[in-house]
């Protein structure tokens, strides 16, 4: 449970710090680089909990990305939203893009089938069997 509550803040504060690259370009790049470094942390809470590991994943990564927007340092927000004037799509929409994405992507992942997230049994080779494979 630790390690799943860890990897949700972890990803979930990685991706903040990530996913504004390439917005003012119109290509975000980082946001995309945010949603796959979630996927995979999301992935892996659930191949070892379940549904409880998604429930603690997205409490953990909600928590810290939403508490990174709301309190932003010396007034300075990390994840903007709303701007007035002319500016790019992504860099206006960005903010709102990943904070409400990283619950729905977490979300669609709770439903998504139990298979997707097993991970097959390792072989365990011994002195024994390599040398009768070769034979």
């Amino acid at each position: 449970m630790l390690i799943t509550l860890l990897a949700g803040a972890a990803s979930a504060g990685i991706g903040t710090l990530a996913h504004r690259m390439g917005a003012s370009m119109n290509i975000p790049y980082g946001l995309v680089i945010a949603f796959l470094i979630l996927v995979i942390s999301t992935w892996c809470a659930r191949s070892r909990m379940g549904a409880v590991g998604i429930g603690a994943h997205l409490i953990a990564s909600s928590t810290m990305a939403w508490g990174i927007a709301i309190c932003g340092v010396n007034g300075s927000a990390l994840t903007p939203v709303g701007f007035s004037g002319e500016v790019p799509f992504f860099s206006q929409n960005v903010g709102y893009i990943w904070l409400y994405g990283l619950v729905v992507v977490q979300v669609v992942m709770l439903f998504l089938p139990r298979s997707w997230f097993t991970m097959p049994a390792r072989k365990e080779y011994t002195v024994a069997s390599r040398h009768t494979s070769r034979a």
